[in-house]
């Protein structure tokens, strides 16, 4: 099994500011979109937002790449292509994985920029949109997913499981340390040197069980193999999210 830490959302290169924290609940920011959107802002009911957190940058009207997801049916819809994918494929990433996705986040009027995960994905089924015959990817461009409405790259697909979104931005869901810079993680205890892709510098891994997270890159993949300790920590995770959402465990 592996979870896969996913950064997704505005931040400073992508939308030019940080996705915001309103009335306590982290409200995620699509990043703007590049083709193949059939929703903005306003349609997601994020008009207002939007323009405050890129200073007017980005419009209430402007097209948004709504990805991933998250559907009323307590499902995800996630799609992954490039260099990206190929990572995920390389890594062996498949059903029964599990997705965190984490974003830059500040509070709406108050406080520093931070990393914080704020939604999770199950994988279920991994549709490739290269293959997949005509009527599931209809389907799926019905519910105006951006990758469906056109191929992104040859290795285009959509991972589809249950998945939610947190509605309370807690400080167990917060990956950046209290007053540190955003790229500067609590790890989680069982995570240690070369058990996250894209992080094998020594130099990365600090004393007090602290990470410099990279400043670029999408997917960073963390196989458990057998342990218990990941499996009870994503346990907790996944409780947290799902706090007035039900219920999600992961067996040890």
């Amino acid at each position: 099994m592996r979870i896969i830490f996913s950064r997704k959302g505005f931040d400073s290169a992508a939308g030019g500011g940080a996705s915001p924290i309103v009335n306590g609940r982290p409200v995620t920011l699509p990043i703007p979109s590049g083709g193949w959107s059939q929703t903005s802002y306003a349609d997601l009911g994020l008009g207002n937002a939007v323009e405050h957190a890129s200073r007017g940058k980005v419009r209430a009207d402007d097209p948004c790449h709504h990805d991933p997801m998250f559907l009323p049916d307590g499902t995800c819809l996630f799609g992954q292509c490039g260099a990206a994918q190929t990572h995920l494929a390389n890594q062996g990433v498949r059903k029964g994985d599990v997705f965190l996705f984490f974003g830059l986040f500040r509070e709406e009027a108050r406080g520093e920029p931070h990393h914080r995960i704020f939604g999770y994905l199950r994988i279920e089924e991994i549709i490739d949109l290269a293959r997949c015959d005509g009527r599931r990817r209809a389907e799926l461009s019905a519910l105006g997913h951006p990758h469906a409405l056109g191929m992104h790259a040859s290795n285009d697909v959509i991972y589809r499981g249950e998945g939610r979104t947190a509605s309370r931005a807690s400080d167990q869901l917060r990956l950046t340390v209290p007053d540190g810079p955003p790229s500067l993680w609590q790890r989680p205890a069982w995570l240690r040197r070369g058990e996250l892709t894209y992080h094998d510098r020594t130099d990365r891994w600090l004393s007090d069980g602290r990470l410099q997270s990279v400043a670029r890159g999408q997917e960073f993949v963390a196989p458990l193999g057998r342990r218990e300790a990941p499996r009870v920590w994503l346990n907790r995770v996944i409780d947290e999210i799902c706090v007035k959402a039900g219920d999600s465990r992961v067996e040890p």
